[in-house]
């Protein structure tokens, strides 16, 4: 059975937030969160491959796809991209959700998610996160500075999509496609430390494709774009084990 799929947007106050969303009204609410200076895109291959009753809600984070950029000046980092997903929680009226992708936002509103699939989690820099906070704030200062004077560039697509695959090399000419259909721009970014992440998955309460067990599979870190027929079925038979008991018992929490 075919995907229905359409794009979706919502309100904030500094533009919108888009993004795409497949299956039926009332159908299984999952939220798909795209990585680092990736999209939505990254998910259409996957989704195809889901059941087709699931209401599948991809996003594209501010200064991604087809999303606003963030007023000059403002930095990007995930506790603000965790709000961007609250608004967008709050625009959908879902009240409990799967999620796929990143898994901080369940560690702010562990009561609202009810299973998490985390996709080839990049892991931790052990360092100080005050040092990493300081250098993300001295290299956006310096973007800005060099920004003020420059011209805007404009490539080809061809163009576009020889420098996306350069420097991700794990990309399949298809997948770099893809993710060119709406768009990338990398930002800055300033990662936590192993004792803070610790402390964040100590709060998670759904139940965790990665600590429920860990499988390995044939590819790289974009296998979900390139080859999403290998995990398809590994994420929908966990999302599947999750019955309406456990959600209500989660809920409930």
């Amino acid at each position: 059975m075919k995907h229905r799929v359409s794009e979706f947007h919502v309100p904030v106050p500094w533009g919108e937030i888009r993004g795409r969303i497949w299956g039926p009204d009332n159908g299984r609410p999952v939220l798909c969160i795209h990585g680092w200076s990736d999209n939505s895109g990254s998910f259409n291959n996957l989704i195809s491959l889901l059941p087709s009753d699931w209401r599948c809600l991809a996003i594209d984070l501010p200064g991604h796809g087809f999303s606003s950029h963030r007023p000059a000046g403002v930095f990007y980092g995930f506790p603000y991209y965790v709000a961007d997903m609250r608004r967008v929680l709050e625009a959908v009226q879902w009240k409990c959700f799967s999620a796929i992708g990143h898994s901080m936002g369940n560690a702010l509103y562990p009561e609202m998610v009810e299973a998490i699939v985390l996709l080839d989690s990049f892991g931790l820099l052990p360092k100080e996160i005050n040092n990493i906070i300081r250098k993300g704030m001295d290299e956006m200062i310096e973007y800005e500075k060099k920004m003020g004077g420059r011209k805007e560039k404009i490539y080809t697509f061809e163009a576009a999509e020889e420098r996306l695959k350069a420097t991700n090399p794990f990309l399949s000419d298809q997948s770099a496609q893809t993710l060119l259909e709406r768009g990338v721009k990398q930002t800055n970014i300033a990662r936590m430390d192993l004792e803070q992440c610790l402390d964040l998955q100590a709060q998670i309460k759904a139940k965790l494709l990665l600590i429920h067990t860990i499988v390995t599979v044939e590819g790289n870190h974009h296998i979900h774009l390139n080859d999403p027929a290998v995990v398809a079925p590994i994420i929908t038979d966990f999302l599947q084990s999750v019955t309406a008991e456990d959600a209500a018992n989660q809920a409930a929490k």
